[in-house]
């Protein structure tokens, strides 16, 4: 099955790990067709645009469902903390990691690859720069001292420019 890219802010990071913004019921269907076991949410249960029980939706098809909720005004290391202790756990595993806009989790792959795998800063980067450039908190949060003093940035041009 292709991947289904038309979810929002959909990346497929390798042939294991997929993220995205919050997938509908719908997509989650598409989602456990790629043989995908494990949906990791790190957005809010109490945001508009999340579903009404995914737990439950998850599970009917088959997966497992690991909620880390991330407040968006206040990333903090503990929540990376339960992010990496939970990409231990899914080793191995075809997971779908996702928040509301793949605001979060680009984030959280970004510091998980470049501080625990060792991958280079501008490999690291890539598909976060893709989706947005963080600042305020986020940026603090990723370690961008450069940044902390400017507001979220639109994703990086395909020219890097």
């Amino acid at each position: 099955m292709a991947d289904p890219e038309h979810i929002a802010t959909w990346r497929r990071i390798d042939d294991r790990l997929t993220t995205s913004g919050q997938p509908s019921e719908a997509e989650l269907v598409e989602i456990a067709a790629l043989g995908v076991t494990r949906v990791v949410n790190l957005g809010l249960h109490s945001h508009e645009k999340a579903l009404p029980d995914e737990a439950a939706s998850v599970a009917a098809l088959g997966m497992t469902y690991t909620h880390l909720p991330v407040d968006f005004e206040q990333p903090a290391q503990a929540d990376f903390d339960r992010f990496c202790a939970v990409m231990t756990d899914v080793a191995g595993e075809r997971v779908h990691v996702h928040c509301i806009a793949n605001l979060r989790v680009s984030a959280f792959l970004y510091r998980y690859d470049r501080d625990v795998r060792g991958v280079a800063e501008a490999e690291a980067r890539r598909t976060m720069d893709t989706i947005w450039r963080p600042g305020g908190a986020w940026a603090a949060f990723i370690g961008d001292e450069d940044s902390v003093a400017l507001p979220h940035r639109a994703a990086k041009p395909a020219d890097g420019k």
